[in-house]
């Protein structure tokens, strides 16, 4: 029988960039935490229903998030209910997600299409890259950023977040 080893968490021997990097992104559901994140979504309550993430590990993927500063905790006076948000350490990772998501996109497509389509919002343009607008020659702001559900979209969901996604909406808009 083979001796498994269990994984470490971490990449301590590695010295470069990328291994510190992944320490951070790294663990399973944290890239998807800040995908949602960009998405709008800012309750605990929504990251649960989306993801179907057992609630200790997103507990613990966001206060780690947090601690890291990639996404701000806020606790609105009178509510029991925190709201999480992207910082400007959190926002930088998007050419990050961008750029892998268009990677699935082209090389492990789905049959059916993209599930999210991305415009520049201004203009009306389709961002194959996510990054810059062929149409206007710029790099996009995220705020100009819409997305529409494509041909993939999972239309049988009942969850807030996934019910938003099947409308043409502006990344980083609050889901409420």
């Amino acid at each position: 029988m083979m001796d498994v080893m269990a994984l470490g968490k971490g990449y301590g021997n590695q010295d470069c960039s990328m291994a510190r990097g992944l320490e951070l992104v790294g663990e399973r559901w944290t890239l998807l935490i800040v995908r949602d994140a960009f998405y709008g979504v800012r309750r605990f309550s929504d990251f649960l229903a989306h993801l179907e993430i057992p609630r200790a590990v997103l507990s613990e993927r966001l206060q780690y998030l947090t601690d890291m500063g990639v996404l701000s905790k806020d606790s609105h006076e009178g509510s029991t209910r925190a709201e999480y948000a992207l910082t400007d350490t959190g926002l930088a990772l998007w050419p990050v997600l961008a750029s892998l998501s268009q990677w699935s996109n082209e090389y492990l497509h789905s049959e059916a299409g993209p599930y999210l389509i991305y415009e520049h919002d201004p203009c009306g343009t389709e961002l194959a890259d996510r990054l810059n607008c062929p149409t206007c020659g710029e790099r996009v702001r995220l705020a100009d950023i819409a997305t529409s559900p494509g041909p993939a979209a999972n239309r049988t969901r009942d969850d807030v977040v996934s019910r938003s996604l099947l409308k043409r909406r502006r990344l980083l808009d609050p889901i409420r």
